[in-house]
């Protein structure tokens, strides 16, 4: 059976059917002939269907030599194509055909040598045939397609090259191209870089030119300020110098005044003297001219009462209240001349709101509004100060109204919730520093409000009803007439007992600073007696003002406590009341704390960013 002639090459090894097809056998003919005979057996056997490979003519050694080559078929194989593979590459090509006609083994001559059947001394006596001879035809068929096909070979090979050459012409041309992409991207980059670092340099130089704008602009700015600071300083420096002259004439002025008053009292004394004098003398000599007139032996009765009639000398006695009052003669005297000066303050007062038109209330509720407004911090104590200052040195309301609206409304602000002490005081001692005269007036009016302040005590026994003595002690009424409890006086008592703890242990310019404190602790230690109210008004005294009392006495404060302790806490623990108790034991842990070491709370003014700012 002949089939359409195709080119076909067998890639190796491949196995159809399972046998392998080697193109380039290295067989002896018993293996080629054992090997056919098998591979029949096997491919008979299992199919009756046409297989690739069918025997056409019966393969027997001996009838090949004795019948010789009378047969013109060659020996045929058959290969079909339906289990072969797509073949890629270049150098391959894909085949349509279906089957393929096998290459012809012709063997016009076969020789069998003795060596190549060692085994077997004899020998075909003719020459053996594997196929029948073909003819001439059929040969230059089988060799014009063995020549087209190495000219196809050769074909495909120069195309190979061909490609080969080209792809590698390509490949250095890409790598070309690479090289030059990596070299103009190298010089991109690198030009990238040069362009950057001018642009940041001109960045750096124009943030520099603007950071110099804007420091010299700063600088200008500040010059400014510090010229306005100086103005202002100037200004408030010759405003300041103007209301202490203002206050010094005031001052001059004031004191020319009671010293004409003390010379007119002095004339009037003396003048009064002279009368009293004169009287004398005229009773005198009545007195003598009466005796020898009547003789009579009771003229020392007669005299005395001549005397008496006449307004004469008596023999002084003690006062009827001489023992109801507990306090230091010094005390006394203090308080009654601070007083005396805030009754001549009152009256001036009276006497100027009388006699002119204008209207000061409007500077009394300022200093009220600024005494309220009086916080713990350094900035808003230097402000009260500054506008407290700038009222007392306004010359269109008299100095006497403004000293006594500042000294009620400090008294008046001690019953406030939460008043800040330590910065009340500090305000109170700086004004005070250039109106000295006013804190006499400002004691006097604590010495009203409280009389511990003094220090001093009524005895209950002087008293003939408990509402006189509590009114003594300085207990208030209500508007229905009712007296205040012990509680709330008590409440009272500790604040005014704190503004005067305070007051005394602010030492800047203070006419009343530590060593009156330390003079009234004295004097309440020695003259005062040991009970609820005196108790109160020591422990506020000592929370306040006794932390600046040991800085500068030390040891003396110490031994001045140990008193305390021994004496006045044990007169207070004698007593047996329960309501001494929460006293007793604040003095006491006062005491065996050392509290005084430690600096009391509210002290230290608070700036407006919370740092502290020690009261001198």
């Amino acid at each position: 059976m002949t089939m359409g002639g195709v080119k076909l090459e067998l890639r190796c090894p491949k196995k159809v059917y399972s046998v392998a097809l080697d193109p380039n056998p290295d067989w002896t003919f018993e293996d080629l002939v054992s090997e056919l005979n098998a591979l029949e057996i096997k491919i008979n056997s299992g199919s009756n269907v046409p297989l690739p490979f069918a025997k056409e003519k019966s393969r027997d050694i001996s009838n090949w030599k004795s019948n010789g080559r009378n047969s013109s078929s060659p020996f045929v194989m058959r290969v079909f194509e339906d289990d072969m593979d797509n073949i890629d590459g270049e150098d391959e090509e894909v085949h349509d055909q279906r089957s393929l006609v096998a290459k012809r083994f012709n063997f016009d001559e076969l020789y069998l040598s003795d060596s190549d059947d060692s085994g077997d001394e004899s020998s075909f006596g003719a020459e053996p045939y594997l196929m029948e001879k073909v003819d001439l035809v059929e040969s230059g068929l089988l060799e014009l397609s063995r020549e087209h096909q190495f000219k196809v070979k050769e074909e495909i090979r120069n195309q190979i090259s061909a490609l080969e050459t080209e792809l590698k012409s390509e490949t250095d041309k890409s790598i070309s191209e690479l090289a030059r992409v990596e070299k103009y991207r190298k010089e991109r980059s690198e030009m990238d870089r040069k362009l950057d670092t001018q642009y940041q340099r001109k960045i750096a130089e124009a943030l520099d030119n603007h950071l110099t704008v804007v420091q010299r602009d700063l600088e200008v700015r500040s010059q400014i300020e510090e010229r306005k600071i100086r103005i202002d300083a100037a200004n408030e420096d010759a405003k300041r110098k103007e209301a202490e002259e203002k206050l010094r004439q005031e001052r001059a002025k004031a004191e020319a005044e009671a010293k004409r008053a003390e010379e007119a009292k002095r004339a009037e004394e003396a003048k009064r003297a002279a009368l009293e004098a004169q009287r004398r003398a005229a009773n005198e000599a009545a007195a003598k001219k009466a005796s020898e007139a009547s003789k009579k032996p009771d003229t020392d009765a007669n005299l005395g009462t001549s005397n008496a009639q006449s307004g004469g000398p008596q023999v002084n006695k003690p006062a009827a209240g001489a023992n109801k009052i507990r306090a230091a003669e010094s005390a006394l005297n203090l308080e009654q001349g601070r007083l005396q000066k805030l009754k001549q303050l009152d009256e001036e007062v009276q006497a100027l709101r009388s006699s002119s038109n204008e209207n000061f209330g409007k500077y009394e509720r300022q200093i009220s509004k600024l005494m309220q407004q009086i916080t713990g911090t350094t900035e808003n104590v230097r402000q009260k100060e500054y506008d407290l200052l700038k009222i007392f040195c306004d010359a269109r309301c008299p100095q006497s109204i403004k000293t006594a609206a500042l000294a009620k409304k400090v008294v008046s602000n001690c019953k406030r919730p939460g008043n800040p002490a330590f910065a009340q005081a500090f305000v109170i001692v700086r004004i005070t520093s250039k109106v000295p005269h006013a804190m006499d007036l400002i004691l006097a009016e604590l010495h009203k409000a409280c009389i511990y302040t003094v220090p001093k005590h009524y005895s209950r026994s002087a008293f003939g009803s408990n509402e006189a003595y509590y009114k003594a002690l300085g207990f208030q009424e209500d508007d229905e007439g009712k007296i205040e409890s012990v509680d709330s006086y008590l409440t009272r008592l500790e604040s005014y007992m704190k503004l005067y703890g305070a007051l005394v242990q602010t030492e800047i310019d203070n006419v009343h600073g530590l060593k009156e404190g330390w003079a009234w602790l004295a004097r309440f230690v020695n003259a005062l007696p040991a009970n609820r109210y005196t108790a109160v008004a020591l422990a506020a005294f000592l929370r306040m003002a006794g932390y600046s009392l040991f800085r500068k006495y030390r040891n003396q404060f110490v031994k001045l406590l140990n008193m305390v302790a021994d004496n006045f806490l044990n007169a207070l623990k004698e007593r047996g009341d329960s309501q001494l108790s929460p006293v007793i034991v604040e003095i006491e842990s006062y005491i065996k704390d050392r509290e005084f070491l430690r600096e009391p709370e509210g002290r230290q003014l608070k700036s407006n960013l919370q740092s502290d700012l020690s009261v001198p």
